[in-house]
């Protein structure tokens, strides 16, 4: 075996191979925030041989988001996301094309910004920027890796047409659900959500593996311990 290959560990899976691997390099996905969850997403995918990923985020490195933010360090502070990730990413994985947006997605210009990526990797924090995100993912045809954290809790789950965010939360939540600035969160925690998230993305795109679609993944970090819940259209309809 050629131990000169990056992806010589992932190829030896069972049912991997040479063909996940091309899937992977011929893939593009977007992921949508660049913090506590997008940071080990985006390590975790460069990683693996995705071959394009375009980060979506308007936002800078702060000190108080580095300790769960773990693609930037203090010389970042003050830098766009995007721009410190987009670098950081280049140094790791320099066979993967990146590509650095800084702005915020809204219900104009998402369609745009998102069309013509296979998977999307949901990262925001906060609700109306999740709804944008699965609005115009469900318009495009593109399936959704989706994750959130909160305290000591974590969620994992992909939307793929069977349910939505809106059968998840038929009412929106209350205004710091998600938002890791207004109240606190555990980095390590982020972490374990945002593998998650990837490892989601990796089905999607290989098509190996069973998506979390139509289960709620959910984690309580205090004990350690994953949960499943069953998802189902907030119509009534069948998936």
């Amino acid at each position: 075996m050629d131990n000169t290959d990056p992806y010589l560990r992932q190829r030896v899976l069972p049912g991997f191979g040479d063909a996940g691997q091309r899937a992977l390099a011929d893939a593009r996905v977007a992921i949508v925030g660049v913090g506590g969850l997008g940071c080990p997403v985006a390590l975790y995918l460069a990683a693996a041989g995705v071959g394009h990923l375009t980060l979506i985020d308007s936002d800078t490195v702060a000190d108080s988001n580095l300790h769960r933010q773990i693609l930037f360090s203090p010389s970042d502070v003050g830098r766009a996301k995007v721009d410190a990730a987009a670098a950081r990413l280049g140094a790791m994985a320099p066979r993967v094309s990146v590509v650095a947006v800084q702005s915020r997605l809204t219900s104009e210009n998402a369609g745009e910004a998102l069309t013509g990526h296979d998977v999307i990797v949901d990262s925001t924090d906060t609700f109306a920027s999740r709804l944008t995100v699965a609005d115009a993912a469900a318009g495009l045809g593109i399936p959704v890796a989706w994750g959130a954290v909160q305290g000591w809790f974590g969620q994992v789950t992909v939307f793929d047409g069977a349910v939505g965010l809106r059968d998840i939360f038929p009412v929106e939540p209350p205004p710091d659900f998600g938002v890791c600035d207004a109240g606190g969160v555990l980095g390590t925690l982020c972490g374990q959500v945002g593998t998650a998230m990837a490892t989601e993305a990796v089905k999607l795109i290989t098509g190996i593996g069973v998506p979390l679609s139509g289960v709620l993944s959910v984690i309580d970090s205090r004990e350690g311990r994953w949960r499943d819940l069953d998802v189902r259209r907030a119509d009534g309809a069948e998936g």
